[in-house]
């Protein structure tokens, strides 16, 4: 797909190379050929047509009129092929998304309001700022504070969370509009003798719709049937009349360019809401762009999308958008379409573009009901109770702190939940690290290797040395640890041990924290009669040895490429070089 830019003046081509730094778009346009039109074509206006109700629908949950998803789902869309470097991710507005916002704006405005809807824009423009900086820091790691027992635990809370958001819009009553799951559902309880029929006829038929097509006909566009067949019956029968809630009118014509009322209060107000939807959406697009470019066998670049993601949020701020980032399920029927480039995003837009300049008021009559059934059918197809299992039977802390997550974000509220997830993550590897496994080794009969004696049967204890290998890298976090834990097994053993033999072949790195804890272990074993020795350290860390002093403490007759030519030397020195080698090969090691 890349091409490379035609030879001209030195001047000319550091230019088109500034550019293509700057402008992914300028690395593949060149390239673009008919094939590649056909299949960003069809791509474009399938996912355009589907994103037309569903951007309706997500700006309702996140408390905005159902125009403003159509706003999303415009400009944003154009951005993205200027900087993105995945070839089949679907810009829009997205569920996740939308309860944040909703989360985040409903403590200061009420939702619908123009001062909500002015909150939601600077939103936008703060998190694009955010990310664009993050993204020219090459700050993309930072993602990886959200583990995937953090997603897997906040996305199964949130898709309760906002499956359950619709309950008023699906039951024709009104309920206070809360994140909690609990309160929602004893809200709903205490008006169910309020529940207006027709409108939960509605709804729950949108919802059998929607599953029946995903059954039977998944090539099928459920929610633009839904919306459809929603919109047909309540014209047709006059259930507007009756009291099912409608869309109503719809602004027609473009979203014209416009600057939100920034102020230091508001900033410093949804910041926490801005950062939180900044690391989720980033960690949304760079897991999709990763399996679908795995898929197709191309790259994507973090920090290249971490940037473009902020761009398309940053500009459409300034064009009525709200926070948006990639869609799982459109960039799947993206890619199934036959996306080849980015630019199939644009004809997307083309799709909206055309919605609002001339099909706005088709949807008049569109009942809200069928809102809450492709709302609630996608939000609760988006809880993996397979993951959840998966990482309760692979590894159990995994599994707790997905299961603390899940049980925070629905307890205490979407931004709490995530942030003790990261914590429960950061206090788990702080953990791991501050408790690394130490494995005492046996010699393995006829071999020269040395074996976990705990997993090893056939592994032999040597009489008088006590051979120890520490699976982490030696630091402040665990110096203290590690040094308590081979004085005890020195004290354990009663002066049965006269050498202690560190394989340090695991060790990757050792900090002056755990230098000072070494040379602390090599006297106190001094004063008992026990020596220390070391096999297998690595260059870095016998660098750091011998700075600190260690190295020449011990002298050079203390450290050895491997355990076996440090067994050997011990065993000679005592005069039982003998009882070792006999069950050895005979074949020397290469000497350095």
């Amino acid at each position: 797909m890349t091409a490379s830019p035609p030879p001209g003046p030195p001047s000319a081509q550091r230019r088109r190379h500034a550019l293509a730094r700057l402008f992914t778009v300028a690395q593949w346009l060149p390239g673009y050929d008919r094939r590649d039109l056909r299949g960003d074509l069809i791509a474009g206006l399938t996912v355009g047509v589907m994103l037309i109700p569903q951007g309706m629908a997500y700006a309702l949950l996140a408390g905005v009129p159902p125009i403003y998803g159509l706003y999303a789902s415009l400009v944003p869309l154009v951005v993205y092929p200027l900087f993105g470097t995945s070839r089949h991710l679907a810009v829009g507005i997205v569920a996740i998304d939308s309860l944040i916002i909703a989360a985040g704006l409903a403590p200061f405005a009420a939702a619908g309001s123009a001062e909500y809807i002015q909150l939601a824009l600077v939103l936008a423009l703060m998190v694009g700022a955010l990310q664009m900086l993050m993204g020219a820091l090459r700050l993309g790691f930072v993602v990886n504070l959200l583990s995937r027992p953090v997603i897997a635990g906040f996305t199964a809370a949130a898709a309760l969370t906002i499956g359950f958001s619709q309950l008023a819009n699906l039951l024709g009553v009104s309920l206070p509009r809360t994140p909690y799951i609990y309160t929602l559902l004893w809200e709903a309880a205490r008006h169910l003798t309020d529940v207006h029929l027709p409108t939960l006829l509605i709804g729950l038929g949108g919802i059998a719709l929607l599953l029946l097509l995903r059954r039977f006909a998944p090539k099928v566009p459920g929610p633009i049937v839904a919306v459809i067949a929603g919109t047909l019956l309540v014209w047709g029968l006059g259930l507007y009349r009756d009291g099912v809630a409608i869309v109503g009118e719809i602004p027609t014509g473009l979203p014209a360019p416009t600057v939100p009322a920034l102020s230091p209060d508001t900033l410093r107000a949804l910041l926490p809401t801005a950062v939180t939807l900044a690391l989720v959406q980033f960690m949304n697009v760079i897991s999709l762009g990763k399996v679908f470019a795995a898929r197709h066998r191309y790259s994507v670049r973090p920090n290249r999308e971490l940037f473009a993601l902020g761009a398309l949020n940053f500009v459409g701020g300034f064009f009525r958008s709200i926070p948006v980032s990639g869609s799982f399920s459109r960039t799947a029927v993206n890619e199934q379409a036959g996306a080849r480039t980015p630019l199939a995003n644009v004809f997307s837009a083309a799709v909206i573009a055309l919605t609002l300049l001339f099909l706005t008021p088709l949807f008049y009559f569109l009942p809200i009901p069928v809102f809450a059934a492709i709302i609630m059918v996608a939000a609760f197809g988006m809880i993996d109770v397979q993951e959840l299992r998966f990482l309760l039977r692979v590894k159990r802390i995994d599994g707790a702190i997905a299961l603390l997550t899940f049980a925070a974000t629905l307890l205490i509220g979407i931004h709490q939940g995530v942030l003790i997830g990261i914590a429960a993550s950061v206090v788990a590897i702080m953990y791991r690290i501050g408790h690394p496994n130490v494995a005492e080794l046996g010699h393995l009969p006829g071999t020269r290797s040395f074996r976990d004696l705990a997993r090893y049967p056939d592994a032999v204890p040597l009489e008088g040395i006590l051979i120890l290998r520490v699976d982490a890298s030696f630091s402040f976090a665990n110096a203290e640890f590690l040094k308590d834990l081979i004085l005890e097994r020195i004290r354990d053993d009663d002066h049965a041990i006269r050498a202690v033999l560190i394989d340090a072949s695991s060790i990757n790195d050792l900090d002056t924290t755990a230098a000072a804890a070494l040379h602390h272990i090599a006297g106190t074993l001094a004063e008992r009669g026990v020596a220390l020795y070391f096999g297998g350290v690595k260059e870095p860390v016998m660098d750091m040895m011998k700075r600190s002093g260690l190295y020449d403490k011990l002298g050079p007759d203390h450290f050895f490429l491997s355990p076996h030519r440090a067994v050997r030397h011990i065993l000679t020195g005592w005069g039982r070089a003998e009882e070792y080698l006999d069950d050895v090969p005979d074949k020397l090691e290469p000497t350095s």
